[in-house]
């Protein structure tokens, strides 16, 4: 190597930030992190709260790295799904899988915690259904069923990942749910959904005598979306 020039082509930095070794953790501040994961505070909170106990800390990424250096000690030997399985049972969750053989993965998971069994078997006439998308790493529609009390107020009944929105996960999945309710006669009387076909068809196959409605906020959207071509002038439609 050849030295063409020996001086700096730019200024000294005037912080250190972003500097692996500044932003370095101690040891008191690894441990409240570790405190605070457990009570699943946020990581901006966490670095936030790691700035204002000490104003010289210049940490950045590094809260991140620790957080998942933490949670792979944690896992220990343990891959994620198993960890999550292993988490479920120490809490006395309800839960089931369903593996693709082939692959040898968890194709859907079912889980729900104890006392969304009890509430269900109380307030069983109408439940709501709908799922959510890109919630996850996995990219997999996340199935969020909810009831409704006597007061009007909703709670969380279960949650299911599944592969794919097809008639065969379906069917699985609110089998289980079915399997939550203790007498055949405290099955939901109404479900609510959106216009999914293939969570329409499981509903009617798998809950014979309930009513299927739709969404009131779906339906309007929908007719916002179809009718503004065909209202004239614009005027009329305002």
């Amino acid at each position: 190597m050849k030295l063409l020039c020996g001086s700096h082509n730019h200024d000294l930095a005037e912080t250190l930030v972003g500097h692996p070794y500044a932003g370095r953790l101690t040891n008191d501040e690894k441990s409240m992190l570790v405190d605070m994961i457990k009570t699943s505070t946020k990581p901006r909170s966490i670095l936030l709260t790691l700035k204002k106990r000490n104003e010289k800390n210049l940490t950045t990424i590094k809260v991140y790295n620790a957080m998942n250096t933490y949670r792979r000690i944690e896992r220990r030997l343990r891959t994620k799904m198993q960890h999550l399985i292993m988490l479920f049972e120490r809490d006395m969750y309800l839960h089931w899988c369903r593996f693709n053989e082939g692959k040898n993965v968890v194709q859907d998971l079912f889980w729900t915690h104890p006392d969304s069994i009890k509430l269900p078997n109380s307030f069983d006439i109408v439940l709501m259904m709908d799922s959510t998308y890109k919630t996850n790493m996995y990219k997999l529609p996340l199935l969020y069923i909810i009831g409704v009390m006597s007061t009007g107020q909703t709670f969380s009944v279960t949650f299911i990942l599944v592969e794919a929105e097809r008639e065969n996960n379906f069917v699985w999945a609110l089998e289980r749910l079915k399997g939550l309710f203790t007498r055949v006669d405290l099955y939901p009387k109404v479900i609510v959904s959106d216009k999914d076909l293939a969570l329409m068809n499981t509903i009617g196959v798998v809950f014979l005598e309930a009513y299927n409605i739709l969404y009131q906020f779906h339906v309007d959207k929908n007719v916002k979306a179809k009718c503004k071509m065909i209202v004239h002038p614009r005027e009329a439609w305002d």
